[in-house]
């Protein structure tokens, strides 16, 4: 009787360990997102459609430095780490010969309104080299791509809406944060930039750049936001602090963290 009364209990025990484990071992469910659910959720990564050459545009540690360089400006503005850029000029066969490097999400902005970006911006680790190679305006951008929806050409759906910042205000540290809606210019891509006037050679301020999109039409809209560089002269230095509105986006080695303003 006390043998089959343990064998009993040992059959228990072995059934709810195996429930236990394969529970455990259960995959998610297909409709799952691996990547986790807000905050957790990351769809930061290189966007390889607008992407040219083989530039790095990669989550790091730092940098830290340069060398010599004391307190707060030696060390990323948030965290420990920083989303790295390289891009080399003259390496490819193509028209021009740069390289160009894309770093954003193509998910979360989707369908935002262009006209609720009220607060962009960014800090740069800027070298001297790198003015060397281009000159002091030698710098990543922001770019949006959109659907600028202007009633003068209602057949044009896609544009970038690019931000260059002004030379950075320090070198070989980290520089202050950017801000994209005081300084700097703005101007959009394709069609949209001719009709505008806010294109590549007759740039605009944030707000000339909203008022070309406010032209009466339906709301222009957000496909993506990214951080880049190119196409045009070598830089390699790193970006962190990507602001949108109220929330900061702190690169880090292990993936982009989010933080509100209040």
């Amino acid at each position: 009787m006390n043998d089959r009364s343990s064998t009993r209990r040992r059959l228990t025990l072995g059934i709810t360990a195996l429930t236990v484990i394969a529970a455990t071992a259960a995959p998610a469910s297909a409709s799952a997102d691996p990547y986790g659910t807000p905050p957790v959720q990351d769809h930061w990564g290189v966007i390889a459609r607008n992407t040219i050459g083989s530039p790095v545009a990669a989550l790091r540690k730092g940098p830290f430095g340069s060398f010599g360089v004391p307190g707060p400006s030696a060390r990323p503005p948030y965290g420990q780490g920083s989303l790295g850029i390289e891009v080399a000029d003259r390496s490819t066969s193509l028209t021009p010969p740069s390289e160009k490097a894309s770093f954003g999400n193509e998910v979360d902005f989707y369908g935002d309104p262009v006209l609720g970006i009220d607060n962009v911006g960014f800090h740069v680790f800027q070298t001297g080299e790198n003015i060397t190679y281009g000159g002091p305006g030698n710098m990543p951008n922001i770019t949006f791509e959109i659907n600028p929806s202007l009633t003068a050409a209602p057949a044009t759906t896609y544009s970038s809406m690019v931000w260059v910042p002004d030379p950075s205000p320090t070198v070989n540290s980290w520089s202050p944060y950017l801000d994209a809606t005081t300084t700097g210019k703005w101007f959009l891509t394709g069609n949209a930039g001719t009709v505008t006037g806010c294109n590549l050679t007759t740039t605009c301020t944030f707000q000339q750049l909203r008022t070309a999109l406010s032209d009466g039409g339906a709301e222009p809209t957000v496909y993506t936001a990214a951080v880049g560089k190119g196409r045009d002269y070598m830089w390699i230095g790193a970006v962190d602090g990507l602001r949108i509105n109220q929330t900061v986006y702190d690169f880090e080695p292990d993936r982009v963290r989010t933080q509100g303003i209040g």
